[in-house]
């Protein structure tokens, strides 16, 4: 049951490192928010194949998505164009509160760009990351999205220096409206590191029993799937 007065949040995931760092959000609002959050989760498509997304949902324990947009692949226009179209439409049926995006894919600038022309506050999650290089279509999309959000989560000491090179203030302040001409800055910390401090008794868990089965020593490898194992150098 939706109470009142509680925050919509639109959070919108479209490619793997997404899924990833949406873990951690989802388990905190499920653990400390409920009575305040109603998270709405919203799967552009934008990697649809099972193993690069239905697996992460599963392992990850990620809530089921509301909408899936089903965008598949494209071209950068026109994938993104598909995309902020879709997410239109949600944000239509759903008006959200706030809009919360990760990272820096296509689905990240599609939505940032729809919440900004809807006027909705957009929440940047991985802001200040920097590649200095604009020929990379991501550096242009954390570019865009940091430089018209309303609320910046920084995961590093060096993207706040970035931030604050590009004009940023590092000074917090609070207010009741979330202004695209102040965005409040915050140092954070790195989600995925929060991810892998929480998955690693699995990890090690699922490692240990997989030596087992291939009978393989549990030091010197590392494995970049379920069946292979690689030897360290």
């Amino acid at each position: 049951m939706i109470r009142l007065n509680m925050i919509k949040l639109l959070t919108i995931v479209g490619a793997r490192p997404q899924f990833i760092k949406s873990a951690a959000i989802s388990r905190a609002i499920a653990a400390n928010f409920s009575n305040s959050i109603e998270e709405v989760i919203v799967h552009t498509g934008q990697h649809y194949d099972a193993n690069m997304s239905d697996v992460f949902f599963t392992e990850l324990k990620i809530p089921k998505e509301k909408y899936n947009l089903n965008v598949g692949s494209s071209n950068h226009a026109h994938q993104t164009a598909k995309i902020m179209i879709a997410v239109d439409d949600v944000v239509e049926t759903e008006k959200p509160d706030a809009i919360l995006l990760y990272g820096d894919t296509n689905s990240t600038l599609a939505a940032c760009l729809v919440g900004v022309k809807r006027h909705i506050p957009v929440i940047h999650v991985e802001a200040g990351v920097r590649s200095y290089n604009k020929i990379f279509p991501e550096e242009v999309n954390r570019l865009i999205c940091d430089h018209t959000s309303s609320m910046l989560f920084v995961p590093s000491d060096d993207g706040m220096v970035c931030l604050e090179k590009e004009g940023f203030s590092l000074e917090i302040k609070e207010s009741s409206a979330l202004l695209l001409n102040s965005p409040r800055v915050y140092r954070c910390g790195d989600i995925m590191y929060d991810n892998t401090l929480y998955f690693r008794d699995k990890a090690d868990s699922y490692f240990k029993n997989l030596c087992e089965a291939l009978n393989l020593p549990l030091s010197n490898y590392f494995f970049s799937d379920r069946t292979q194992a690689f030897e360290r150098r």
